[in-house]
């Protein structure tokens, strides 16, 4: 894929529903009672792997044009694979649907493709021991064997990193257990959620019987999601938002490109997913967020970004508990970061090396590559106000490298090539049709 520079971004725009959330509307859906119509279903590659697996357990789904119908089989109702579930690229199709499988009779196998079998699966395979059932990996990484228990065992689990994976993973295991399972996240400097918080919202739409709760502790706050073994889910209809973390790429061209105005309707502002567009404004963009009414819990709102960034004092710094709300979106900030005056620093993101590609060292390889200024540490990386130069860059495989290096192209002189550039479908199909009509 070729990118030249560009003059500015204009337009008018939808995006494809949340990945994050189409994922949990589908198997929420499949382990409640009655169906769930899900509009907006996300379109990307590891949606329709969901989907996939879910049909492999037995789940009925029929898709529309803009309709996902799933035919819930109840808690416990999977039914056992023929063969192995191969769960392809997506690290949140494994983990989540492992802790269902946790509760199930039966044995399963999960597989996934290269990238996905480099990632540590220990992080859920400890806790779901815990809980009773029986979780067989050679290495700590993918494939791993679940043999279910029925009932789990409840327990309190601290989260050792904050992660939305590993949380909801607990939490749906814990709707199979003999009595309460409590998930609590490490230390915040605020209150609520440090994690991205779809699943708890969507499982009390649905039904289940959950209890949040924070206390102070050492200077800061924990925060404890709590699910009762006992809750009954009820199918519903879900309407899913515009995915932020792909609106973050097209928030990042407008907000660099002077001239620019770009408005995107119907995205999902999640407290918990924001954080891109609180960076963004901090960073000195103009962009304005006008709230809607809250669909199924989750809130909305259309974002209106115009072009230019006010120059700050010094550079702009990401670290912290804030990392966790960024960490989908930390690719794309390094690139606009090479047009603040005083540059971009990340730290304490070591989890960047253990997503699709090792992205710290993707991003400071590319970088480079198109001659910008970086320094890279072992949990992040420092980049300088910089004017890019077009360069033929590798995508490794990674979705979110790969759209953040085109929007790099975009600010570069000359010409910018993205090897392997395909690889945007496993969360963004279109992603470069989408691009094109926007920019002049």
């Amino acid at each position: 894929m070729r990118i030249r520079r560009g003059e500015q971004v204009r337009g008018e725009i939808s995006l494809p529903g949340d990945k994050s959330i189409s994922h949990r509307a589908a198997m929420i859906g499949a382990i409640a009672e009655g169906t769930t119509e899900i509009s907006n279903f996300g379109p990307s590659a590891d949606c329709v792997t969901t989907l996939r697996c879910l049909d492999r357990l037995g789940v009925k789904i029929k898709t529309g044009v803009d309709l996902v119908t799933v035919r819930g089989v109840g808690k416990t109702g999977f039914a056992a694979p023929s063969s192995e579930l191969d769960c392809g690229n997506s690290g949140t199709t494994t983990r989540l649907l492992a802790g269902i499988l946790a509760g199930h009779r039966f044995r399963t196998r999960m597989t996934g493709d290269r990238s996905l079998s480099s990632r540590p699966m220990q992080r859920i395979i400890r806790p779901l021991s815990k809980m009773g059932a029986r979780v067989r990996s050679l290495d700590g990484k993918l494939p791993i064997e679940i043999e279910g228990a029925t009932p789990l065992k409840g327990i309190a689990y601290d989260l050792p990193v904050a992660s939305a994976q590993i949380k909801s993973c607990l939490l749906f295991a814990g709707l199979n257990a003999d009595d309460i399972t409590t998930v609590t996240e490490p230390v915040s400097t605020k209150r609520g959620p440090v994690s991205r918080d779809h699943t708890e919202r969507m499982l009390e739409a649905f039904g289940a019987d959950i209890e949040l709760k924070d206390r102070k502790e050492d200077g800061g706050y924990k925060h404890s999601i709590s699910i009762s073994g006992a809750s009954e889910l009820k199918g519903r209809p879900v309407s899913v938002p515009g995915d932020i973390s792909s609106a973050a790429f097209l928030i990042a061209a407008a907000a660099g490109l002077e001239g620019s105005e770009l408005i995107i309707r119907d995205v999902g502002i999640n407290p918990t997913r924001r954080a891109i567009v609180d960076a963004v404004i901090e960073m000195g963009a103009d962009l304005d967020v006008a709230e809607k009414e809250a669909a199924g819990g989750e809130p909305i709102a259309d974002i209106v970004v115009r072009g230019g960034l006010e120059p700050l004092s010094g550079p702009y710094r990401i670290a912290g508990s804030v990392v966790a709300n960024l960490i989908d979106e930390l690719p794309v900030l390094a690139v606009l970061g090479t047009r603040l005056a005083g540059g971009l620093e990340v730290r304490n993101a070591e989890e960047l090396r253990l997503k699709e590609s090792d992205r710290i060292d993707a991003v400071v390889s590319n970088l480079r590559k198109m001659g910008a200024e970086v320094e890279e540490y072992n949990d992040g990386f420092g980049v300088g106000n910089s004017q890019l130069i077009g360069a033929r860059v590798d995508s490794f495989g990674d979705h979110r490298i790969a759209m953040a290096f085109a929007i790099a192209g975009l600010f570069a002189d000359g010409e910018t090539a993205i090897s392997g550039h395909e690889c945007v479908d496993v969360s963004f199909p279109g992603f470069f049709r989408v691009l094109s009509d926007i920019v002049s």
